[in-house]
């Protein structure tokens, strides 16, 4: 029986380390600030939205909320975030994806000082990533590196299988279990022997957003089981790729679907907020 990764009750005590850090910057004259920026009237996007604006508020952070209506041109959005590169007040950027479809959504994240990028999305901040030098690193990857370190997972020799290559997910995933060491192989749409691929991990991570994707016949005896999607099935009912009934008995370490990656992205984004903040005060040297 699998031991549960808690990425809940974690990120409950690394915001308690963040409230004192915002308290720190904040009494030195620089409190941190965080903008979002949320187009149009997506309900999966608003509830997000909000979830940040409470995280920021719980731990001090200063928090910028933009609700723009779904007919905001590109060149309003684009004007917006000029602005705020330019506010001293706001140290993170952060525009909720997807925004609608009649903007260029590579437009808007190249619109974002890479120094405010909290998302790390930048083609600046991916190359930093690239080289081993990451300034900020996409939430959700970080979020799960620090969900492993909490619970004495090592990358380091370990065959690391990635499903799914998104440059939101996969990419960054893999970059960051190589840093650690890992032996890591992508897999996707186009793989053909995915499931002997996956039976060779000891460290399987699906990022593919399709219930029921990962089955108990794919994962070998003792292996770590990060499941990080979030679906809904037929019945309403929020739940990750992974099977979790056929795999929890085979792995050594599983995160539940809620309850483990979803609350570490979460915390990455406030803490990419104080690296930011401390990095535009000069209390750390930035990559540029």
């Amino acid at each position: 029986m699998a031991k549960i990764m808690d990425g809940k009750a974690f990120a409950a005590k690394c915001k308690n380390q963040i409230r004192e850090e915002a308290a720190r910057l904040t009494e030195m004259g620089h409190q941190p600030g965080l903008a979002v920026v949320l187009v149009g009237e997506n309900p999966a996007s608003q509830v997000y939205v909000r979830n940040k604006d409470k995280d920021c508020r719980e731990c001090g952070i200063y928090s910028a909320m933009y609700t723009l209506p779904e007919e905001t041109s590109e060149e309003q959005l684009l004007e917006l975030l000029d602005v705020l590169n330019h506010d001293d007040k706001i140290n993170g950027i952060l525009v909720q994806l997807p925004v609608p479809k009649h903007i260029d959504s590579q437009k808007v994240i190249e619109a974002i000082a890479p120094i405010k990028d909290v998302d790390a999305f930048h083609p600046t901040n991916v190359g930093y990533l690239t080289t081993g030098m990451p300034r900020f690193a996409p939430c959700t990857p970080a979020g799960i590196v620090k969900l492993m370190e909490e619970y004495g997972v090592d990358p380091a020799g370990k065959h690391c299988v990635v499903i799914g290559r998104s440059n939101i997910v996969g990419k960054p995933m893999a970059l960051l279990l190589l840093q650690k060491n890992g032996t890591v192989t992508i897999c996707h749409s186009k793989t053909p022997d995915l499931k002997e691929q996956c039976l060779r991990a000891d460290i399987l991570i699906s990022a593919v957003g399709k219930t029921g994707f990962v089955t108990g016949d794919m994962v070998k005896e003792g292996a770590v089981v990060i499941d990080v999607a979030m679906n809904r099935n037929s019945e309403g009912k929020l739940c990750g790729d992974v099977v979790y009934e056929e795999v929890e008995p085979k792995a050594s370490l599983i995160t539940p679907v809620p309850g483990g990656v979803g609350p570490m992205t979460r915390v990455m984004l406030l803490e990419n907020t104080l690296t930011a903040c401390r990095l535009q005060n000069h209390m750390e040297d930035p990559a540029c």
